[in-house]
């Protein structure tokens, strides 16, 4: 038992180090930090286990069409980007980024879709009250929808996929893999477990700040703000009721908390409390990428149906209710990093943080309140802090 916990620690410091060695604030023992095992590093039990897992997430294929984890997970963003599909089409058109479910038809013809929009055909089962206006029997839906960055998510954030499908990362994997990879040969359970981890390590973090707060507890704060524009960008993300102009506090109605990916108690819509995590913020409803729409019929509770037209209802696809946090909302993404995830929104719609606040600006002045260019600039500018 002993030469075992041994030899874990030794994987721990192994997968660690690098972060270790630059961290600001001392550091606990790496027998401190297998405490945190719980977040995923548990299923390093060996010197080994670091490089193995490496090795199913950047090249395993488990004997599919050649896609690994890293195809759609790169290590710069932890997603895939329109110019990371231009850049890699241009060396190599057979890339396995553009088969199956990243190509135009979702069998492996046509290339526009990805290359300008870098978005993949998920096909989503309809829950059991849901179905599908000119397709009754239909009991699932193709929707279109970038790949979630795994920049910090996987050690500090529950929720998985922009609809919180998977419970955790062990099941995120194996659906990934089953649904995006064709594969031949089925991954064995320590395979999914060395995944998971793999993701706990240093290179998935967007800065030391989240590594010292999903290993050590640091919890990250609001930057400081310095020049003009970073000072009046700061008001918008402060924990603050909405008054006077309800610009102070604004963004932070649903960025709030350590990971600024949840909402705060002085958002006047639901869950009118701290810790929601799906929120519409207009972007299937305006549909700016020009998806295919559909009609779904949900049948609710009392028996009387609502139908709902949209390109994708994201959350509501797995309650199978229209209420406020379901009907077209998706996961509230971290800002930590945020320069580094392009594109955004589930469909990748917004290519940068100036077409995000041209988003906002349409949805907040459906509400009455006006974001000016300055504002927008403003914002982008405190963003641009949060590493």
């Amino acid at each position: 038992m002993l030469a075992r916990s041994k030899s874990r620690q030794f994987a721990l410091a192994l997968a660690l180090l690098p972060a270790l060695a630059i961290a600001s604030e001392p550091a606990e023992s790496v027998a401190d930090i297998s405490a945190h095992d719980a977040a995923g590093l548990e299923f390093f039990r060996g010197p080994l286990d670091f490089l193995k897992a490496r090795q199913l997430f950047e090249r395993e294929t488990f004997g599919g069409n050649g896609r690994t984890c890293l195809t759609c997970h790169s290590r710069e963003t932890g997603t895939v980007s329109p110019a990371d599909a231009r850049k890699r089409y241009g060396r190599n058109r057979k890339d396995p980024l553009f088969l199956a479910d990243g190509s135009d038809d979702g069998a492996g013809h046509g290339t526009e879709r990805m290359l300008a929009d870098a978005t993949f055909l998920v096909r989503i089962p309809l829950p059991d009250n849901v179905r599908l206006a000119n397709d009754p029997e239909a009991r699932s839906v193709v929707v279109r929808r970038g790949a979630p960055s795994t920049l910090n998510t996987p050690a500090l954030d529950p929720v998985l996929m922009h609809d919180g499908r998977q419970p955790d990362l062990i099941a995120q994997a194996r659906g990934a893999i089953f649904d995006h990879a064709q594969v031949r040969r089925e991954p064995k359970q320590r395979d999914l477990e060395l995944i998971a981890a793999y993701q706990h390590t240093p290179q998935f973090f967007s800065s030391l700040t989240t590594f010292k707060y999903a290993y050590f507890g640091i919890k990250p704060k609001l930057p400081t703000p310095r020049t003009a524009a970073e000072i009046r960008g700061r008001r918008f993300f402060l924990d603050v009721p909405l008054e006077g102009d309800f610009k102070s506090g604004l963004c932070a109605n649903c960025h709030s908390g350590p990971m600024l990916n949840e909402t705060n108690e002085f958002g006047p819509f639901p869950p009118f409390a701290r810790g929601g995590r799906f929120q519409s913020v207009g972007v299937s409803e305006v549909n700016i990428a020009g998806n295919p729409v559909y009609d779904f019929v949900f049948t609710n509770p009392d028996g009387t149906t609502t139908t709902v037209s949209s390109p994708d209802p994201g959350r509501a696809l797995i309650t199978g209710s229209t209420d406020f946090e379901s009907l077209n909302a998706f996961k509230i993404p971290s800002l930590w990093g945020v320069t580094r995830t392009a594109p955004y929104f589930h469909d990748n719609s917004a290519k940068t943080l100036e077409e995000v606040m041209q988003q906002y600006a349409r949805f907040f002045s459906v509400l009455g309140l006006t974001l000016t260019e300055q504002d927008q600039k403003d914002m982008i500018a405190y963003m641009k802090l949060m590493q």
